[in-house]
């Protein structure tokens, strides 16, 4: 059985275009992983702050891989700058 899983982040809204690169930045590596089924990113056409990732990996050890990327590490480090608050993760 895969594992799913969506993950909300609200961009500070002075950095919202940087997020939205840095986000999207993400998709082709995190396309290439091991065990990626399915990585999709969101923007709120109502709320452009608000952004959300729908997931789907084949096991826990594919997504635990994923969590220790160099390119999401990356987009973690610049989480103060881009972000309002910590991801919210499901």
């Amino acid at each position: 059985m895969s594992i799913h899983v969506v993950a909300r982040l609200v961009a500070r809204p002075e950095a919202v275009a940087a997020a939205k690169e840095a986000l999207a930045g993400l998709l082709a590596p995190t396309r290439r992983e091991a065990g990626c089924i399915r990585y999709e990113l969101f923007q709120n056409r109502e709320d452009p702050t608000d952004f959300t990732f729908t997931e789907e990996w084949a096991d826990d050890a594919s997504l635990d891989a994923h969590l220790e990327s160099a390119h999401l590490a990356a987009v973690r480090a610049r989480a103060e700058e881009l972000f309002a608050a910590a991801p919210d993760i499901r």
